[in-house]
């Protein structure tokens, strides 16, 4: 695949084509569309001042002031989770985008330099694979302090040898095609070579990884706001709302985990098919 194709409309045709055949698919990215532009425009849809405290009655039941009820100290549920959606979608996103630039960086350069780079990339990679991500993020709060910014950037590190060894089995069957070769022997730079062929080659293999890697940085990065690591009150975050709530399940007023935990649920589901499908899509265009 070349930067002409992309250009030309081959991969919105075929997004398209997916679309028709799989209405999952569709509904999965409308879903995940209808939630990122929840996350842009929550302050502005929501009802009330997500912190302000008695606007309703403690617990309260869903009603039609309240459609997802009020939570412990009389907060609007529903403002609350329009409003968290911002972290609660862009911190994983961050860390898709920045373990996927790093990643795909060290990739090319162990596939197109090989020897001592390609292993000492390999040895690097190895290193970090073994660390489980959640564990890094929570040594990097131990460390810096709580709240989102010291999670996001352990996690994209974390996640650094999934996308990279990815790519760089993309990269090197991709370098070892003969156009490659030919444009060697044109003269072709390095870096002519990598931005309008390497690289737009293995933008489907990329995608479909971005959108696998951001279901699990969203769960890892709910699960750091859960143990209270993450995001500080009163801000609200789909994973503290969820850890705020648990009293209030049994006490009868599930509603301030319930709803929060629905939405990270979609996000997760709606990103995971889009992956799914945009690997089956990449891997028939390999075919």
């Amino acid at each position: 695949m070349s930067v002409a194709q992309i250009a030309n409309g081959t991969v919105p045709a075929a997004a398209r084509r997916v679309a028709r055949r799989d209405p999952t698919f569709l509904v999965a990215v409308i879903a995940f569309g209808v939630i990122s532009m929840v996350a842009l425009a929550g302050p502005w849809l929501a009802p009330y001042d997500p912190n302000e405290l008695y606007v309703g009655s403690l617990n309260g039941a869903p009603s039609l002031e309240h459609p997802f009820g009020t939570d412990d100290l009389g907060r609007d549920i529903l403002s609350r989770v329009l409003v968290g959606a911002a972290a609660s979608v862009f911190a994983p996103a961050v860390v898709v985008v920045l373990s996927t630039i790093l990643g795909v960086g060290l990739a090319l350069a162990a596939a197109w330099f090989g020897g001592w780079v390609s292993g000492g990339i390999a040895r690097l990679v190895d290193v970090i694979f073994a660390i489980p991500g959640l564990v890094i993020a929570v040594l990097a709060v131990t460390i810096f302090g709580k709240g989102l910014a010291a999670p996001v950037i352990a996690l994209a590190i974390a996640y650094i040898p999934i996308i990279a060894r990815l790519t760089r089995t993309a990269a090197a069957r991709e370098l070892a095609k003969p156009y490659i070769a030919a444009l060697r022997v044109q003269g072709v730079s390095s870096p002519a070579i990598c931005f309008r062929h390497l690289v737009p080659a293995m933008i489907p293999i990329v995608a479909a990884q971005m959108a696998v890697g951001f279901g699990y940085a969203m769960l890892d990065l709910a699960a750091i706001s859960f143990l209270g690591l993450g995001q500080q009150p009163p801000a609200p975050d789909w994973g503290s709302m969820i850890a705020v709530g648990q009293a209030g399940i049994l006490a009868g007023a599930p509603e301030q985990s319930v709803f929060p935990a629905i939405f990270v649920v979609i996000t997760v589901l709606a990103v995971g098919i889009i992956g799914a499908r945009v690997t089956d899509w990449a891997e028939e265009k390999e075919r």
